[in-house]
C-alpha cells in the first residue's frame, strides 16, 4: 500500500470552507462506485466561477481518500478531477485563486496537490495491473516534488517507485530507493514515514532469505507504529512477522500475529487489510490439514479482493484456492485457478508471484505425467526466481526440475537441482536463523515491557509530584497565616505595657520565622541556581539575611515603640 498524506484544508475563506467540509462529510454517505452524478453534483456546487482556489483541489483529494478502502473506483474518479483542477490553474496562470495569494504562492500549491493527485492516481493504476501507467505518473509526481521542495512528498514517491521496481523484482533498484526515501524521512523527522520505510526493507530481506535482517526491520517498525498509534500499520508489522513465523514453521505464533492484524484491520476497516490477513490464515489452515476452513478463509479473502478491485489480492487468493483444489485430486479445477492466477500476475508485472504459479502448474503437469510441459514450467520459474533473488522460490522450482529430471532418467541433472533445493532451503531455515527469531521477539517484548514501564513510572512520578506540591502549598499557607496571626498578635500587644526584653523576643522570633518562611520559599531556586554547591548557598542564604536584617531593625525600632511604655 502506498503511503499517503493526510491533507489539510489550504488557507481560504472559513465559510466556504466549512461549507466543502460539510459537503464531503454528507454526501460520503451515499456515494456509489458507478454514480458519476454524485461527482458531478459535487462539480456544479464547488467548481464555480470564483471558486478556483486550491480548496477545491484539496476537497477532492481528501474526499477520494476517505472512500479508497471502499471505493477505489469513485476515489479515482475523483483524485483525476483534482488533477484536471490544478493541471487547469497551472496552465492558466495566476488570475484564478484568491486574492491573498502572491502568484509564486499559489502556483506552488496547486503543484503540491498536483504531484499529489499523479501520485494516487498511479496507485490506482498499479492495483488494476496497468505497471507502465503507475511508473508514469509516480515518476511525473516526483519529478514535481524536487521541484517546489516538498521533502515529504519525495521520500514518498521515492518509496512507491522502490515498491514497484520491487514488485518487478528489481531488487538492487527498489533497496536504493527506499533507503534513500528512509533517509530523507530521518532528516524530518516524518516517524510514520520511517515506519513505512523500515517495513518494506523488511519486506525485501524476507524475500531475499534473510530473516534475521527482516524480522530486525519489521519489529522496528513496529515499534514505531506503537509509539505514535498507527493502527493501520500495526497491523501490517504484525502480518508479516506472522508471515515469517509461518516460514519458520512457528504455527501458533503465526496464528497470533495474523489475528492481531485482522482484528485491527476489522476495526479500521481496513478492506484490503482484511483480505491479506483472511487469505494468511488460510495458509496456516491449509498446512495444518484444515481443508474447508482454508477454502473457506480463502473464497472470503478473494470476495474481498474483487469488490475494492485489488488485482494482486485476486492472483494470490486464486493461486491458494488452486493448490486446494490440487490436493483434492481435482487436477481440472486446480489448472483453470493456476492459470487464471498466472495471468493476472503477468498483466500487473508480478515477477515474484509469476514464479510462484510456474512452480505450481509445473508441479500439477508432473503429477499427471506430463513432464515436457512440467520442464518448461519449472525452468521460466527457475530463471525468474534467481533474476529476484529469491532462496525461497530458487529452493521450490529446483526441486520441481529434480523431480522431472529423475522422471526423465537424467540422474545428473537431478542431483545438481536437488543440491540446489538443500542449499536454498538451509539458507532459508536453519538453527541459526530460528535462534535470531526467537532472540528479535524476546528483544521486542523486553523492549516494549520497558517502554510501559518507564511510563509507569512517569505516572507514578507524576502523582507523587502532584501529592508533594500540595503538601507544600498547603504548608506555605500555614505559615502565612501563622506570620498573619504574629502580626496581629503584635499589633494588639500595642496596648499593653511589656518589659523591653520581651518586646525585643517577640520581634525577633517574628522575623526568624519570615526568615525561614524566605529560606524554605527559595530553596528550590537556590539549589538549581547554586548545583548544590554548599558555598554558593550559603551566600544566598546570607543575602537573604542582609536583605531582612534593615527590615529588622526598622521594624524593630518602631515596634519596640509601641510594646514598651
Amino acid at each position: 500500500m502506498a503511503d499517503y498524506n493526510r491533507l489539510g484544508y489550504s488557507s481560504i475563506k472559513m465559510k466556504k470552507r466549512c461549507f466543502i467540509a460539510l459537503y464531503i462529510f454528507l454526501q460520503s454517505f451515499a456515494v456509489n462506485a458507478q454514480d458519476e452524478s454524485t461527482i458531478d453534483s459535487l462539480t456544479q456546487i464547488i467548481d464555480n466561477p470564483g471558486s478556483h482556489d486550491t480548496s477545491v483541489c484539496n476537497a477532492y483529494l481528501s474526499w477520494g481518500e476517505e472512500v479508497y478502502l471502499n471505493d477505489p473506483d469513485t476515489a479515482l474518479i475523483l483524485w483525476q478531477k483534482a488533477y484536471d483542477i490544478a493541471e487547469e490553474n497551472i496552465t492558466m496562470g495566476p488570475s484564478f485563486g484568491s486574492a491573498q495569494d502572491e502568484p509564486p504562492t499559489l502556483k506552488k500549491r496547486y503543484l503540491f496537490f498536483l504531484a499529489q493527485a499523479l501520485n494516487n492516481v498511479g496507485y490506482i493504476y498499479g492495483e488494476k495491473g496497468e505497471i507502465q501507467k503507475q511508473s508514469e505518473y509516480y515518476h511525473k509526481s516526483l519529478k514535481i516534488k524536487e521541484e517546489i521542495g516538498d521533502k515529504k512528498g519525495i521520500a514518498m514517491s521515492l518509496n512507491n517507485i522502490g515498491m514497484l521496481y520491487m514488485n518487478q523484482g528489481d531488487i538492487s533498484k527498489a533497496l536504493g530507493y527506499y533507503h534513500k526515501s528512509l533517509k530523507i524521512r530521518e532528516e524530518i523527522g516524518n516517524k510514520k514515514g520511517i515506519a513505512i520505510s523500515l517495513n518494506n526493507i523488511g519486506f525485501i530481506y524476507k524475500n531475499q532469505g534473510d530473516i534475521p535482517k527482516a524480522l530486525e526491520y519489521f519489529h522496528k517498525s513496529l515499534k514505531i507504529y506503537e509509539e505514535i498509534v498507527d493502527k493501520s500499520g500495526i497491523a501490517y508489522s504484525l502480518n508479516n512477522i506472522g508471515v515469517i513465523y509461518n516460514s519458520q514453521g512457528d504455527i501458533p505464533k503465526a496464528l497470533e500475529y495474523f489475528h492481531k492484524s485482522l482484528k485491527i484491520q476489522e476495526e479500521t476497516g481496513d478492506k484490503n487489510g482484511i483480505a491479506n490477513s483472511l487469505n494468511n490464515i488460510g495458509v496456516i489452515y491449509r498446512n495444518q490439514g484444515e481443508i474447508p476452513k482454508a477454502l473457506e478463509y480463502y473464497h472470503k479473502s478473494l470476495k474481498i479482493e474483487e469488490e475494492i478491485g485489488n488485482k494482486s489480492g485476486i492472483a494470490i487468493s486464486l493461486n491458494n484456492i488452486g493448490y486446494i483444489y490440487k490436493n483434492k485430486g481435482d487436477i481440472p479445477k486446480a489448472l483453470e485457478y493456476y492459470h487464471k492466477s498466472l495471468k493476472i500476475k503477468e498483466e500487473i508485472g508480478d515477477k515474484r508471484g509469476i514464479a510462484v504459479s510456474l512452480k505450481n502448474i509445473g508441479t500439477v503437469e508432473l503429477d499427471r505425467g506430463a513432464l515436457t510441459e512440467a520442464l518448461n514450467y519449472g525452468i521460466r520459474g527457475l530463471q525468474i526466481s534467481q533474476e529476484i533473488g529469491s532462496p525461497e522460490l530458487i529452493s521450490h522450482n529446483s526441486s520441481l526440475l529434480s523431480k522431472v529430471a529423475r522422471k526423465q532418467g537424467d540422474f545428473q541433472e537431478a542431483l545438481e537441482m536437488y543440491e540446489l533445493h538443500i542449499l536454498m532451503r538451509d539458507s532459508i531455515k536453519n538453527e541459526e536463523t530460528e535462534k535470531e527469531s526467537i532472540r528479535q521477539q524476546m528483544k521486542y517484548e523486553f523492549e516494549k515491557a520497558q517502554l510501559v514501564k518507564e511510563q509507569e513510572e512517569n505516572e507514578k512520578r507524576r502523582i507523587l509530584n502532584e501529592k508533594l506540591k500540595r503538601r507544600d502549598n498547603l504548608q506555605y499557607s500555614v505559615v502565612l497565616i501563622c506570620l498573619l496571626v504574629i502580626g496581629v498578635v503584635v499589633a494588639m500587644l500595642g496596648r499593653l505595657s511589656l518589659p523591653e526584653r520581651i518586646a525585643e523576643g517577640i520581634i525577633f522570633f517574628s522575623f526568624l520565622i519570615l526568615f525561614e518562611f524566605l529560606l524554605v520559599l527559595a530553596d528550590p531556586y537556590i539549589e538549581e541556581w547554586s548545583g548544590g554547591a554548599p558555598g554558593f548557598k550559603l551566600l544566598f542564604n546570607a543575602g537573604i539575611a542582609a536583605l531582612i536584617f534593615p527590615a529588622h531593625a526598622f521594624f524593630e525600632s518602631k515596634m519596640k515603640g509601641r510594646l514598651v511604655k
